[in-house]
């Protein structure tokens, strides 16, 4: 199990005399100091990214998809111009959000905001709206609106029902109130609940998901993920209860450790990744502390952060499982408690990125992702993560916080 993570040797809390090693230097500079390096550094990678992922394919798409796909390329763009103000950043990402367009039109099976159509479509209608061009963002929300559901498909995040639903909840966010309308949502709801009850039917869990013959409780493909957007729905009064009730019972069958099963039943306490472990599920627990306002739910919340801070520098970088993704289990704890020294270890592996993360790739030391350069997996969710830090109060894991 050891093999997974670096050992977590930052002192859990601001010593008031750092040692002098570069990481204790680092979390004792100023927060405005630290940002300032971060952002160069995100800015930095950003233009490695663009030239790897865009510049170097000579403008065509063969992956479009936020996850590992030129559309994560264009999110970190927006965050770019988001913190920048760049015109040339939001200029770029409007021209890969077209490439994606055309790439993305004949998948009509994948149709969620990480690994389908959808997020082309929501990401290019709120590039349209910043941008100014009315005339695009009516055709990529007119486009949205053609996306079709067959009834085969899954329930799960990245690329089943509630994955479409988030992109419908991210354009009503960011483009005004029912840009997707709630009965167009209901519709998908109600699907969502009544395959949730059925396959619980017999279990003690009231709602319950397959994704290829397994039962998965992560952000990805299981339970976390689908109560985090279902969270986010208009429901009804017993259906959310089925929401509390069924992550009572997540919590009440975690592992003896504090960390979650990937999947029902299975024994093998290994994984603490944002898919699959105690990353995902305490984003999903913090969403229903807010949602519920129920104590137990942030108390569940925190001891699953202890978990990432025990178990979470992981030998990987990336957003999906790696330590990009696990500091954002911080911000959202402090966002909930209010209390800082969340802040500072959300620092502290940010900053172990920033001290270490390209050499120990470059050593073999730590997996730098399969597509290297890409949102979820590779160096794209640190430069993300870094833009993010800079205000920490705003920050949301990419594609899973509104």
């Amino acid at each position: 199990m050891a093999d997974r993570f670096f050992p977590n040797e930052i002192p859990p809390e601001a010593s008031p005399t750092p040692q002098e090693d570069s990481l204790s230097k680092l979390l004792s500079l100023p927060y405005t100091t630290l940002s300032d390096k971060l952002k160069t550094s995100a800015l930095h990678l950003k233009q490695t990214i663009v030239n790897e992922t865009w510049g170097s394919s000579g403008k065509r798409v063969k992956d479009y998809t936020l996850y590992t796909g030129a559309l994560g390329t264009a999110y970190l763009l927006f965050k770019a111009y988001q913190i920048t103000n760049s015109e040339s950043d939001l200029k770029l990402c409007s021209d890969i959000v077209k490439a994606c367009d055309s790439a993305s039109k004949d998948s009509g099976r994948h149709v969620t905001f990480i690994c389908g159509r959808a997020g082309v479509c929501a990401l290019g209608a709120v590039v349209a709206k910043h941008a100014g061009d009315e005339k695009l963002l009516k055709y990529y929300i007119t486009q949205f609106k053609e996306i079709k559901l067959n009834s085969y498909l899954p329930n799960e995040l990245l690329y089943g029902r509630v994955g479409f639903l988030w992109a419908c909840s991210f354009l009503n966010k960011h483009i005004g109130k029912d840009t997707i309308s709630t009965t167009c949502m209901r519709a998908v709801v109600d699907e969502i609940i009544k395959a949730g009850r059925r396959l619980a039917s017999k279990g003690r869990c009231p709602l319950m998901y397959e994704w290829h013959g397994k039962k998965y409780w992560g952000a990805a493909h299981g339970l976390a993920g689908i109560m985090h957007v279902l969270m986010d729905m208009e429901l009804k009064p017993g259906e959310m209860e089925d929401v509390k009730n069924t992550l009572r019972y997540m919590i009440k069958n975690r592992f003896c450790s504090g960390n979650y099963p990937s999947s029902e039943g299975s024994e093998s306490d290994r994984l603490v990744h944002w898919c699959h472990g105690a990353p995902g599920v305490t984003l999903t627990l913090v969403k229903a502390a807010q949602v519920f306002g129920d104590t137990e739910f942030v108390q569940a919340a925190v001891d699953a952060g202890e978990i990432v801070w025990q178990r979470g520098l992981l030998k990987r970088v990336g957003i999906c499982h790696g330590i990009s993704g696990n500091t954002y289990i911080f911000l959202a704890l402090c966002r909930l408690t209010g209390n800082v020294e969340y802040l500072y270890r959300a620092k502290a592996f940010a900053c172990f990125l920033f001290d270490r993360a390209q050499k120990l790739i470059s050593e073999g030391k730590m997996h730098g992702g399969d597509r290297p350069y890409s949102l979820f997996e590779g160096i794209g969710g640190m430069a993300y993560l870094f833009l993010d830090m800079i205000e920490s109060s705003t920050a949301r894991f990419p594609a899973y916080e509104l």
